[in-house]
């Protein structure tokens, strides 16, 4: 197994007050958008969208350095497979109970879960590459920098009572991986194949079409919403 990263930190030149209120804003902004309503979340993740990749240009210090690299990829694949078992093992119990809900063909799959693709994938980097890593320089112990990240992840899913647990372990658990290999791939397609197996073995009267913040508690159920409503979910 190639060794893990432990050598390359991230924003070690910047100011600790700096990389605080870039921990603020982004998080901030993201935490203001889920509590604002549905019709303003178009404009509101473009607003977003713009903030975060100004903070992530501004403070950049090379694809490799934030996880984008070849190394340890192999090594830390093994998360995927943990996800595939993990989903095979939710849609064993979910079909028994008899609420497992799957798209109706492969278009209708693309459909909804392309989106839904690009949101975890988006999800997976804000929380390693900006949040943990900048929370790297601000915390001196990796793991406590870890279980912090982590917890501003599962408060990020509240007030829905499915993906604030589920964020809250198995981000830790991916942010200790991260730690380790520093790789984010595997990290991104377990947690596409995760937040699919939730969505399609939880019953949208649990989970409210896999919404948090405002969103969550405004859910109507007898509107046809099949794909997961937002992108900012597991």
């Amino acid at each position: 197994m190639t060794s893990p990263v432990v050598d390359d930190q991230p924003f070690a030149r910047r100011s600790r007050r700096r990389v605080l209120l870039e921990i603020v804003f982004v998080y901030g902004f993201i935490v203001v958008m889920e509590w604002m309503p549905l019709r303003w979340h178009r404009e509101l993740w473009i607003t977003a969208t713009v903030g975060v990749a100004l903070v992530v240009r501004a403070s950049f210090e090379g694809w490799q350095a934030i996880g984008f690299r070849k190394a340890n990829f192999r090594e830390s694949l093994w998360v995927a497979g943990v996800a595939l078992a993990m989903t095979a093992a939710a849609f064993t119990v979910s079909g028994r109970l008899h609420v497992l809900h799957v798209p109706n063909g492969f278009l209708p799959y693309i459909a909804i879960y392309i989106p839904y693709t690009i949101g975890a994938i988006l999800q997976q980097f804000l929380l390693q590459c900006v949040i943990l890593l900048r929370l790297l320089r601000l915390i001196q112990r990796p793991v406590m920098a870890a279980l912090v990240a982590s917890v501003l992840f599962a408060m990020a899913h509240l007030p829905n009572p499915v993906l604030t647990p589920i964020t809250l372990v198995l981000g830790f658990a991916s942010c200790l991986v991260f730690l380790y290999y520093r790789n984010i791939y595997p990290l991104m397609i377990a947690h596409v194949i995760l937040g699919v197996a939730v969505s399609m073995s939880v019953p949208r009267v649990v989970d409210h079409n896999m919404r948090v913040g405002l969103g969550y508690l405004q859910y109507n159920p007898h509107r046809q919403a099949h794909p997961p409503d937002r992108l900012l979910e597991p």
